[in-house]
């Protein structure tokens, strides 16, 4: 992101630099909004910084900003963009010492007309777009619209941070090829690169990882050599390059060209958006749940709370939450052939026999030999059946009664367990008691 020269010239006063770093650490792209709108806010009113410190001072501002703001309405200015002078102007008097509570009211100051009229785009829209796209803007489309990630994510607006090759915990670049130990795959979001400042992990689909797989092996082709470190997406040979990441900027410029290309006008946030609703119609079917939902997008929430806490989510969660995300990719993806339904079959398969083996380890106490859980494991889902019911049968008294045969109960609860499968050996001469066994 650059600046225009007369604003970036407000950063050779000493004050104005510290507010501006102070606002930096935090977020650059807040800095760069901030700056530019109080430079033009000087520029509209015919202000300096330090003239608006002097009339927020002598209460003289409250009147200034009012008739500042009744001047951008009658120019139909959007409430959303006037309340962001609100703003940036508590922003700069707040950092010198001044409270300043504008009393001016703003009409529709929630509302942003262009957002609010943006339509989501459809399936065969959103492949025409992928089809309009270079081979790197097809990878950053997918990243939006299939996994939800923000443009921010992709890369920074400085260029000093950004999705990198180990981002992709389970892609293996083998030579000239790139393989994936699992369908989907995941995605590890740093920190660093989250708006929540949250770690957090999302999922790309079997559409997605073709788009990738094509540009990392394109990229390998022409000589590139990719490593845990490697930046995800490649920049721009032509120019003079300061920085290793792709630009927020540059990212959104790549996929604005392929929707405008398509004859559409939606700005890129739109394909976060896409994914989001996607997602929403997903939950409503209960293919998945709205903390699992929450924690793709990004957002904090319960889950987030656990993976932040933990570090690391029990591996049966994880696939859990992989079968979820791949039972919502039918909203999203725009490929027939994305995920089959063999893939999903396959997939909760898999899940159905890791949460057999953790229900009979824990809620039941079974103790399992390491060869019975690599038996298991290996199992088709009817075979799976069969042999739990073995297992439970074989091992009945160890789950029952804690390895005993015999049991004395109270007389009033023998028909309970006479229905649950236990033998009745005798009833105490008091009629009281009775003593059961587990048959053979």
């Amino acid at each position: 992101m650059t600046f225009e020269p007369k604003y970036k010239e407000m950063l050779n006063d000493k004050e104005i630099s510290r507010w501006f770093e102070n606002l930096r650490a935090k977020s650059y792209l807040t800095a760069t909004v901030y700056l530019r709108g109080l430079g033009y806010y000087c520029e509209l009113t015919g202000s300096t910084p330090y003239t608006i410190l002097e009339t927020a001072k002598s209460g003289k501002l409250r009147n200034d900003f009012m008739d500042f703001v009744r001047k951008m309405e009658k120019e139909g200015k959007a409430g959303s963009y006037i309340a962001r002078y609100k703003k940036v102007l508590r922003s700069w008097l707040g950092f010198n010492g001044v409270d300043f509570k504008p009393t001016a009211n703003i009409a529709y100051e929630s509302r942003s007309p262009r957002v609010e009229g943006e339509r989501i785009p459809e399936k065969t829209e959103l492949a025409k777009i992928l089809r309009s796209g270079s081979p790197r803007a097809r990878l950053a489309i997918s990243l939006l619209a299939f996994s939800g990630l923000r443009p921010e994510t992709l890369g920074n607006a400085e260029g000093k941070d950004g999705l990198k090759i180990s981002d992709f915990p389970e892609m293996r670049i083998e030579g000239n090829k790139v393989e994936f130990d699992k369908t989907p795959t995941m995605i590890s979001v740093r920190y660093t690169l989250s708006k929540a400042k949250n770690s957090y992990f999302t999922f790309l689909s079997n559409e997605g990882m073709t788009y990738l797989r094509e540009y990392l092996e394109t990229r390998i082709s022409e000589g590139d050599v990719l490593t845990p470190d490697t930046p995800l997406f490649k920049l721009d040979p032509q120019g003079r390059i300061a920085h290793s990441f792709i630009r927020t900027q540059l990212a959104t410029r790549d996929i604005r060209k392929a929707i405008v290309s398509s004859g559409f006008s939606w700005r890129p946030y739109v394909l976060r958006a896409y994914f989001a609703t996607a997602l929403d119609n997903a939950e409503n079917k209960g293919l998945i749940s709205h903390p699992w939902r929450t924690f793709f997008m990004g957002h904090k929430g319960d889950i987030e709370a656990r993976y932040s806490t933990n570090k690391r989510l029990p591996p049966d969660m994880i696939e859990e939450m992989r079968s979820a995300y791949v039972r919502a990719s039918k909203y999203f993806e725009t490929e027939e052939h994305g995920i089959k339904e063999e893939d999903v079959a396959k997939i909760t398969s898999n899940t159905m026999r890791e949460t057999a083996i953790m229900i009979l380890e824990t809620a039941y106490g079974m103790k399992l030999t390491d060869k019975e859980r690599e038996e298991l494991v290996g199992l088709e889902i009817n075979e799976l059946q069969e042999r739990l019911k073995e297992l439970f049968r074989d091992k009945k008294a160890e789950i029952l009664n804690n390895g005993n045969k015999h049991k004395t109960i109270s007389e009033r609860d023998l028909e309970s367990y006479l229905n649950k499968g236990w033998e009745l050996v005798q009833i105490y001469p008091r009629g009281d008691k009775a003593v059961i066994k587990l048959p053979s």
